[in-house]
């Protein structure tokens, strides 16, 4: 090899290992998984952007109302509850003081602007006709059909821009089938 050639060729692999450390060190977005407490495959794997909502969706057990709970990521992957709306004050719902604020939209009770931190978190998740419901891009995902009466845990982290390319490329099997915006 020449050393014209040489040069080019070890600033090609500088290149290349440069695209590649920054590919593995860059931000790329967030993962939330939800698997049951007892362990195995993830039932839900949600790639998000921070601040991206997804949404907890039941029947209240006693009243049988519906009542949809909306829930973001920060960029470090911390969960938080961010608006909850009810038809009606049932057991365990209702204003907490310095917290949100309080408005009617139509027929519902909303709790906005709340941001208050959940963290990672466990759900106990509620008979068919409770129809705890995970809703991400319009997406619906029933966990009462999957996993009735079964606790699953929400958790989230940060992923970099490698392991997000890779799971555009390739979606996980938990994932809904579509491209992540």
């Amino acid at each position: 090899m020449t050393g014209s050639g040489r040069i080019i060729f070890l600033s090609l692999v500088g290149l290349v290992f440069s695209i590649i450390l920054t590919a593995w060190l860059e931000p790329g977005g967030l993962e939330l998984r939800i698997t049951t407490v007892k362990g195995g495959k993830p039932l839900l794997v949600l790639p998000l952007k921070p601040g991206e909502r997804f949404t907890v969706h039941y029947y209240h057990s006693v009243e049988n109302a519906p009542i949809w709970e909306e829930h973001s990521l920060d960029e470090k992957g911390h969960i938080y509850i961010e608006e909850e709306r009810y038809l009606k004050f049932g057991a365990g719902m209702g204003r907490m003081p310095g917290v949100g604020r309080m408005v009617q939209r139509g027929p519902y009770e909303v709790i906005e602007n709340m941001h208050m931190p959940a963290g990672n978190f466990r759900l106990r998740v509620g008979r068919p006709g409770v129809d705890h419901t995970i809703i991400w891009r319009g997406v619906r995902k029933n966990l009462s059909a999957i996993v009735p009466h079964e606790a699953v845990q929400f958790s989230a982290k940060p992923v970099n821009i490698f392991y997000r390319v890779w799971r555009y490329i390739f979606l996980h099997p938990a994932t809904p089938g579509f491209r992540s915006k």
